[in-house]
């Protein structure tokens, strides 16, 4: 009598990992060449930016694809599904990560920089060497070369993308929910509004940004408030966008009749993903915005 054994796939060679590689080598090239550009007329950095951009869009696409046709085949065993989900699970830490690093320049900014140049701790030569001008207040709102800038208050679009967010939770939830229980109606309804509500998020986004450019004067080069409230709230833009993306796949999925309440993992992964981006962004509203 022989035993059936479970066995793993291994997916045949792939270029969508290097197609990838160039997709982020391009962003982040584009990214820096672009804000060193941002005094001058040179525009090249942006158009990189965009390319890496669409590379990464087109990467997801096409890998997505491989792999939902691989799931669909039946190629994956219960094994596999545990792989995705350390996966996944890994990959939300490294974001973690990501974003723990950039609040803890915001931090280290306000809490010790600022004070350090305006005197505290015995600091007063130092203050009056380096900035004598200088007031030790949060945001920082004036550079030292005199330019000021208006901090971007709480109230407005931002409070506005911050319910959006945390109503697009809600609707994901009722989405998930509406899987497990085998309602593919509302289950189409309540994932095409969380992606409405979040390409309305990233549209007000564009427009706060356009506003702290054109008539607040609150740009990249406005000192450390301008770099640290521009890093933050780009880079959670950034995932918004790529969350978007992810759910508009799932959406076209679901159309396609795919995903069961037993087995979901990727409709699962994608409200992972999402729930923390809608974290993140409460933390970015308290801490860039309110405080």
């Amino acid at each position: 009598m022989t035993t059936k054994h479970e066995t793993y796939y291994v997916p045949a060679q792939s270029a969508w990992p290097i197609i990838g590689a160039i997709g982020l080598f391009l962003i982040a090239f584009g990214a820096g060449s672009y804000v060193q550009q941002l005094a001058t007329e040179e525009t090249s950095g942006g158009y990189i930016l965009v390319a890496g951009i669409a590379v990464i869009i087109f990467m997801l696409f096409g890998w997505f694809k491989n792999v939902i046709d691989e799931s669909m085949s039946g190629l994956y065993s219960a094994q596999m599904d545990r792989s995705f989900r350390q996966g996944m699970s890994w990959f939300i830490f490294s974001e973690i990560m990501f974003f723990g690093a950039f609040f803890g320049a915001l931090f280290y900014a306000r809490m010790v920089a600022i004070p350090w140049l305006g005197g505290a701790s015995n600091n007063a030569m130092t203050h009056e060497v380096l900035w004598p001008t200088f007031e030790a207040m949060w945001p920082l709102t004036k550079t030292p070369d005199g330019t000021t800038t208006e901090a971007m208050p709480w109230t407005g679009l931002p409070l506005y993308n911050t319910l959006i967010l945390l109503a697009s939770s809600v609707t994901l939830h009722f989405a998930h929910v509406s899987l497990e229980k085998s309602k593919r109606g509302a289950l189409k309804v309540w994932l095409g509004l969380t992606i409405l509500l979040g390409i309305g998020f990233l549209f007000l986004q564009v427009e706060e940004y356009i506003h702290a450019y054109q008539e607040m004067g609150l740009t990249l080069s406005s000192g450390i408030y301008g770099n640290t409230f521009f890093l933050l709230t780009g880079f959670h833009g950034m995932h918004v966008t790529l969350g978007t993306v992810f759910l508009i796949i799932l959406f076209f999925r679901v159309l396609k009749g795919h995903f069961t309440p037993e087995s979901h993992f990727a409709f699962q992964s994608g409200s992972w993903y999402w729930h923390f981006v809608d974290v993140v962004w409460l933390c970015l509203f308290i801490f860039v915005y309110v405080i």
